[in-house]
């Protein structure tokens, strides 16, 4: 093969990768910021009565559940940006995040501090966590540490995607190094949404992945 096919070769691949990330950028930006799933379905639509928690932590006059699901949407509204990063303020204080930060900033509009609560639990049970030295702007950003932190203080309920009555909006599930909340949204089968932040290229941040997924973990509820 000559130099000159194989540089009009590379130049078309480069030229052929370049239009895919673009395509993968514009539906990140302009089509996948939308929280609302086209044409998904609810829980009115299966039978299924929404749950609402009897606890509300901050006292603003909405339970905890709903909260929650508030909460991750109104996180994701602003578009964070898929980044790891480490903060002296623990929570991100600006345009990026990662998965976790979905879960904590949902927890928060209900009034719960995950980073204050995951570092009193590390401290309280290092062993139950694996670690020495607890870093209390990080541990609570970190899958690993939630799965304990969950597992200690929150109520499980069933992983099994296709019992649809026992999965509602504002629940956390957790999979082997992800986790959402569980959206109100449901697909035709009624499995639930998740709302999610996992890449930077995804197509939404509320996407129907349940039932795509082999490796569910865990699924919580905060409070009953």
């Amino acid at each position: 093969m000559s130099k000159r096919k194989t540089v009009i070769i590379a130049a078309i691949l480069l030229l052929t990768l370049t239009a895919i990330l673009s395509i993968y950028h514009f539906r990140y930006y302009f089509i996948g910021t939308s929280s609302a799933p086209v044409d998904a379905l609810e829980n009115k639509d299966f039978d299924i009565s929404d749950f609402h928690s009897s606890v509300d932590m901050d006292g603003d006059g909405i339970d905890d559940q709903t909260d929650i699901l508030q909460g991750a949407r109104k996180y994701i509204s602003s578009n964070p940006i898929y980044k790891s990063k480490y903060y002296d303020t623990g929570y991100p204080d600006d345009e990026y995040g990662v998965c976790t930060d979905v879960v904590a900033y949902a927890m928060k509009n209900a009034g719960y501090d995950l980073m204050k609560l995951v570092n009193e639990d590390i401290i309280s049970d290092p062993q139950a966590y694996g670690i020495d030295e607890p870093d209390i702007n990080i541990d609570f950003r970190r899958v690993k540490n939630l799965k304990v932190y969950f597992a200690r203080h929150a109520i499980s309920l069933t992983t099994d995607p296709y019992e649809i009555s026992e999965w509602q909006g504002g629940d956390i599930v957790i999979f082997e190094n992800h986790i959402g909340i569980v959206s109100d949204k449901r697909n035709d089968d009624g499995v639930s949404y998740v709302i999610h932040h996992n890449d930077r290229f995804q197509a939404s941040y509320e996407e129907d992945i349940l039932e795509k997924r082999n490796d569910i973990v865990g699924h919580y509820r905060v409070s009953e």
